[in-house]
């Protein structure tokens, strides 16, 4: 069974990285095809699964084609029941379902004045009266969630679901933009920020694809508040402990230097989404 995911920019795009998430966090393969958003023509290199305009998009097994994340998420909870994308217990499945429907159909003062850029953080982005509106919906909803079903944990409804990959991109714009919420959404925020798939996500966003202006603020910029990465940078060299890429198998071409260690890779990709967050590439951390 095979899904073929196509999704946007990583830095920049902020539904792709819902639909990702709905493949990666619960173990659903795929292929994986980038669109470019330097040229904004991303209708037309969607063309060989029309009717599909925008990202994420998914051509599933049998043909047909998703091209809206909520049904996305709701197709593959049907193909894949045992994956728990929603939650089991019924009056948490109805919240979860609840939630990411009004972030799906919402939030349009955040998403407008606020879009996702995973490769900047601002001290201060003088949000707007209407993001403060949204920010405080978010909390609200977010509060009624986790008293009534996350108590025992970092996410909305009880383990990791849809709702939470939902509102991955909500939190990345609180944090980017360093937006005023209280300390139950700082938390919940800082969950995301910190969930190893999210930072796969990022690493490969900082160092795939073009800066693109149209995208840029003219704040004053900070560090990015989640977890530091370990060091390691690429460098010159002709050999190293491996020597397969611990992603493809393939002959080391490309070099990392971490904690004077030396590793290789297969393409400079490999190598540079390694370097930016070492931490979190399960087949990378296993030849450490």
């Amino acid at each position: 069974m095979t899904y073929d995911l196509y999704i946007g920019d990583y830095a920049y795009s902020s539904w792709s990285l819902r639909g990702w998430l709905l493949f990666e966090k619960f173990g659903i393969a795929r292929t994986t095809t980038l669109v470019d958003f330097s040229d904004q023509s991303v209708a037309a290199q969607l063309r060989e699964i029309a009717p599909a305009r925008t990202v994420p998009a998914v051509k599933l097994p049998d043909g047909a084609v998703l091209s809206d994340s909520l049904a996305i998420a709701e197709e593959l909870a049907s193909r894949h029941p045992e994956a728990g994308i929603w939650p089991k217990d019924p009056a948490a499945r109805a919240t979860a379902r609840n939630l990411a429907a009004e972030m799906h159909s919402g939030f349009f003062a955040l998403r407008n004045d606020c879009p996702m850029n995973l490769r900047l953080s601002y001290q201060d982005a003088l949000p707007s009266d209407a993001v403060l509106a949204d920010l405080a919906r978010l909390e609200t909803i977010w509060a009624h969630a986790r008293a009534a079903y996350g108590a025992n944990g970092p996410w909305l409804c009880g383990d990791y679901s849809a709702a939470d990959a939902f509102f991955a991109p909500v939190a990345a714009r609180i944090a980017g933009y360093n937006l005023p919420v209280g300390e139950m959404a700082q938390s919940y925020v800082a969950a995301h920020l910190a969930d190893p798939a999210f930072r796969r996500w990022r690493a490969m966003g900082m160092v795939n694809g073009q800066t693109l202006p149209w995208y840029a603020k003219d704040y004053a910029t900070r560090a990015w508040p989640g977890p530091t990465p370990r060091k390691a940078i690429p460098v010159a060299a002709t050999s190293s402990e491996n020597a397969t890429c611990p992603y493809s198998g393939k002959p080391v071409t490309h070099f990392m230097e971490m904690d004077g260690r030396i590793f290789g890779f297969c393409n400079a990709l490999c190598r540079d989404k390694t370097a930016a967050d070492p931490e979190v590439w399960p087949a990378f951390t296993a030849i450490l």
